[in-house]
């Protein structure tokens, strides 16, 4: 699918974000997109770069950390599979089943388990703790309630806070960290450490609920 459907890769020093996969052209029938990623990612393991980003989150604080260990592939590695599977959602309709003429946006097996509408997920994994972060439309909050985020994140059925803002969003975080940890074998934990120890380690992969949306990623592995 990328072999059609990916124009080109390009790179671009200072970019305000991570990453940006962008539709080429209006053709439906022949779906192109380019991706562009800051250049600084090269320079960075997975593990720097998703400890910087969640970092983004929170007001900083001397007594609190939030560390991600995923291990020390190239940041590129994880960006990459999350930017693809963009690319293979738009193709396919996996998070979105169809958009009708009137601009109607209809959920996907996928989508409707976890979503009301494409960026509010269903009531139960509304937590109001989740709801004030910043992938949800709010702002950095305080880094001591960090344990109080992940620990209500671990009662929904997604893999991250980044994957809560949109069921595109959502499938690209599952798809990449599933991909990360399950077929590279590299380790995904966000830990909380406080004056030095650990206070809370969140693993999402080792959740129930996630694991009853894996089978959705099949149609990734055929040959």
């Amino acid at each position: 699918i990328l072999k059609d459907h990916l124009y080109s890769i390009s790179f671009l020093d200072n970019m305000p974000n991570t990453a940006l996969t962008s539709p080429v052209g209006e053709s439906e029938e022949n779906k192109m997109f380019t991706i562009t990623f800051r250049s600084e990612i090269l320079h960075q393991t997975i593990s720097e770069w998703a400890t910087w980003k969640e970092n983004s989150l929170y007001i900083p604080d001397s007594d609190y950390q939030v560390v991600v260990d995923a291990g020390d592939l190239n940041a590129l590695v994880y960006i990459l599979l999350h930017e693809a599977t963009h690319v293979l959602d738009d193709v396919l309709g996996i998070s979105t089943q169809a958009i009708e003429a009137d601009t109607l946006v209809i959920p996907s097996e996928f989508s409707r388990e976890t979503w009301v509408s494409i960026n509010k997920p269903k009531e139960e994994f509304r937590k109001s703790i989740l709801e004030t972060t910043r992938f949800r439309g709010g702002g950095p909050i305080a880094m001591s309630l960090a344990a109080e985020v992940y620990q209500s994140l671990q009662e929904t059925a997604f893999v991250s806070l980044y994957g809560m803002a949109s069921w595109h969003e959502d499938l690209a975080e599952l798809a990449t960290i599933h991909h990360l940890t399950n077929m590279l074998g590299q380790p995904y934990h966000i830990l909380v450490i406080n004056n030095g120890k650990e206070i809370f380690r969140f693993e999402p992969m080792e959740s129930h609920e996630v694991q009853q949306r894996v089978h959705h990623l099949d149609l990734f592995y055929r040959n």
